[in-house]
Protein backbone atom coordinates (compact mmCIF):
# COMPACT_ATOMS: atom_id res chain seq x y z
CA UNK A 1 0.00 0.00 0.00
CA UNK A 2 1.39 3.42 -0.93
CA UNK A 3 1.58 6.13 1.67
CA UNK A 4 -0.56 9.22 1.40
CA UNK A 5 1.49 12.15 0.09
CA UNK A 6 0.49 14.21 3.13
CA UNK A 7 2.64 11.95 5.32
CA UNK A 8 5.80 13.21 3.60
CA UNK A 9 4.66 16.84 3.72
CA UNK A 10 6.50 19.11 6.12
CA UNK A 11 4.41 19.93 9.17
CA UNK A 12 5.97 23.42 9.06
CA UNK A 13 4.46 24.01 5.62
CA UNK A 14 0.92 23.28 6.86
CA UNK A 15 1.24 24.90 10.29
CA UNK A 16 0.85 28.48 8.94
CA UNK A 17 -2.41 27.38 7.31
CA UNK A 18 -3.75 26.22 10.67
CA UNK A 19 -2.72 29.55 12.23
CA UNK A 20 -4.22 31.57 9.36
CA UNK A 21 -7.52 29.70 9.61
CA UNK A 22 -7.72 30.43 13.33
CA UNK A 23 -6.68 34.08 12.96
CA UNK A 24 -9.27 34.71 10.23
CA UNK A 25 -11.88 33.81 12.85
CA UNK A 26 -10.40 35.97 15.60
CA UNK A 27 -8.42 33.26 17.36
CA UNK A 28 -4.66 33.27 18.01
CA UNK A 29 -1.47 31.45 17.10
CA UNK A 30 -1.02 30.77 20.83
CA UNK A 31 -4.34 28.89 20.87
CA UNK A 32 -3.31 26.80 17.85
CA UNK A 33 -0.02 26.02 19.60
CA UNK A 34 -1.86 25.06 22.79
CA UNK A 35 -4.00 22.61 20.81
CA UNK A 36 -0.97 21.05 19.11
CA UNK A 37 0.92 20.71 22.39
CA UNK A 38 -2.16 19.23 24.10
CA UNK A 39 -2.63 16.70 21.30
CA UNK A 40 1.00 15.61 20.93
CA UNK A 41 2.62 16.14 24.31
CA UNK A 42 5.48 18.15 22.80
CA UNK A 43 7.09 20.86 24.91
CA UNK A 44 7.08 24.32 23.29
CA UNK A 45 10.83 23.99 22.59
CA UNK A 46 10.49 20.54 21.01
CA UNK A 47 7.58 21.77 18.90
CA UNK A 48 9.62 24.75 17.67
CA UNK A 49 12.48 22.37 16.87
CA UNK A 50 10.19 20.25 14.67
CA UNK A 51 9.05 23.38 12.85
CA UNK A 52 12.65 24.51 12.34
CA UNK A 53 13.70 21.07 11.07
CA UNK A 54 10.64 20.95 8.77
CA UNK A 55 9.73 17.50 10.07
CA UNK A 56 7.22 15.62 7.93
CA UNK A 57 3.81 14.64 9.35
CA UNK A 58 4.78 10.98 9.71
CA UNK A 59 7.87 11.80 11.79
CA UNK A 60 6.09 14.57 13.70
CA UNK A 61 3.41 12.22 15.01
CA UNK A 62 5.78 9.26 15.40
CA UNK A 63 7.99 11.36 17.67
CA UNK A 64 5.13 12.84 19.68
CA UNK A 65 6.11 12.04 23.26
CA UNK A 66 2.60 11.54 24.65
CA UNK A 67 -0.44 11.58 22.40
CA UNK A 68 -3.25 12.76 24.63
CA UNK A 69 -5.60 9.88 25.50
CA UNK A 70 -8.53 12.34 25.55
CA UNK A 71 -8.11 12.73 21.78
CA UNK A 72 -10.15 9.55 21.40
CA UNK A 73 -13.20 11.61 22.42
CA UNK A 74 -12.84 13.74 19.28
CA UNK A 75 -15.68 12.98 16.90
CA UNK A 76 -17.30 14.65 13.95
CA UNK A 77 -16.51 15.38 10.33
CA UNK A 78 -13.59 17.09 8.66
CA UNK A 79 -13.86 17.53 4.90
CA UNK A 80 -16.82 15.15 4.92
CA UNK A 81 -14.88 12.38 6.68
CA UNK A 82 -15.85 11.25 10.17
CA UNK A 83 -12.61 11.33 12.17
CA UNK A 84 -13.57 8.43 14.40
CA UNK A 85 -13.96 6.12 11.38
CA UNK A 86 -10.58 6.82 9.75
CA UNK A 87 -8.81 3.47 9.74
CA UNK A 88 -5.22 4.54 9.08
CA UNK A 89 -3.77 5.52 12.49
CA UNK A 90 -1.57 8.35 11.18
CA UNK A 91 -4.34 9.84 9.07
CA UNK A 92 -6.64 9.67 12.11
CA UNK A 93 -4.12 11.70 14.16
CA UNK A 94 -3.91 14.27 11.36
CA UNK A 95 -7.71 14.44 11.18
CA UNK A 96 -7.91 14.88 14.95
CA UNK A 97 -5.68 17.93 14.61
CA UNK A 98 -7.74 19.24 11.68
CA UNK A 99 -10.92 18.82 13.73
CA UNK A 100 -9.46 20.65 16.73
CA UNK A 101 -8.39 23.59 14.56
CA UNK A 102 -11.87 23.61 12.96
CA UNK A 103 -13.47 23.76 16.40
CA UNK A 104 -11.18 26.64 17.35
CA UNK A 105 -12.06 28.54 14.18
CA UNK A 106 -15.77 27.98 14.86
CA UNK A 107 -15.42 29.77 18.19
CA UNK A 108 -15.63 26.81 20.54
CA UNK A 109 -14.22 27.41 24.03
CA UNK A 110 -10.72 26.05 24.65
CA UNK A 111 -11.96 23.96 27.59
CA UNK A 112 -14.36 22.17 25.22
CA UNK A 113 -11.76 21.78 22.47
CA UNK A 114 -9.27 20.27 24.90
CA UNK A 115 -11.94 17.95 26.28
CA UNK A 116 -11.34 19.29 29.80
Amino acid sequence: MTKHRLYATSFASVYPLYVAKAERKGRTKAEVDEIILWLTGFSPAAFEDHLARRTDFETFFAQAPALNPARLAITGSVCGVRVETVEDPLMREIRYLDKLVDELAKGKAMSKILRA
